[in-house]
């Protein structure tokens, strides 16, 4: 895919942001995209950061980190996005800036515990499963206050918000009416004393009615980067 090719979807994907938060009385700058790189070699990173994006999200740790290091000279805000192995954590802990996807305080602790001193703190999100469904991660909701209070206690991670991956869903009222799901979950845990910013939901096929119920932050793959370049590892 061309630099031009990948600028014009980057533009796209920015107007239906936009639009999407207008519609609903949002400021555009309140969502911030993070462009998912799976599957996507480097050079495609590249070449969307040269148009502009600076978060990227990485699903896989085994495919990201060669991607990290042939960018390294590039400065990105690196989101780290899939299911988060506690024998894998390290890497993460090291090299990305954000984790979308603690699901557990075994997680967390290690995040804590290897996140390097003379780095900022690691901004992680608590990731929510809305639905039954086998192969996903995520707390139940009425969990993740717990979960909530034993990551503020680790001083080494900033809990920012909470993230989800909900099921396929056709309907934009279903879709909207799942995220708002995530949204009180955040009002709830709020209402503790705790100060959650960050709602991470919507991707390509739901952005938009993830923007309604309040995201402020989606992650998009397809939309910017066409269908996987390479296998995911």
């Amino acid at each position: 895919m061309t630099v031009n090719t990948l600028s014009l979807r980057l533009d796209q994907v920015r107007t239906r942001i936009a639009s999407a938060a207008l519609r609903c009385g949002r400021s555009p700058e309140s969502v911030a995209l993070v462009a998912i790189a799976k599957g996507q070699p480097a050079q495609a990173v590249r070449e969307l950061a040269s148009a502009g994006q600076r978060d990227f999200g990485e699903n896989y740790l085994q495919e990201a980190l060669p991607k990290l290091a042939e960018l390294a000279d590039l400065e990105l805000t690196w989101h780290f996005t899939g299911q988060l192995q506690a024998n894998k954590t390290r890497s993460v802990a090291e090299r990305f800036q954000w984790v979308h996807t603690v699901d557990r305080e075994r997680v967390a602790i290690r995040l804590n515990e290897q996140r390097p001193a003379n780095a900022p703190a690691l901004n992680v999100c608590i990731q929510v499963r809305l639905a039954d469904e086998s192969g996903k991660g995520g707390v139940e909701p009425a969990a993740a206050a717990d979960l909530a209070r034993q990551i503020t206690s680790l001083p080494r991670l900033r809990l920012r918000g909470l993230m989800c991956i909900p099921p396929h869903i056709e309907s934009h009222a279903h879709q909207v009416a799942l995220f708002r799901q995530l949204a009180q979950c955040r009002e709830r845990i709020n209402s503790y004393g705790l100060n959650l910013d960050t709602l991470s939901m919507g991707m390509s096929s739901d952005l938009d009615a993830a923007i309604e119920a309040g995201a402020t932050m989606v992650r998009i793959g397809t939309a910017l980067f066409g269908e996987r370049a390479v296998s995911a590892i």
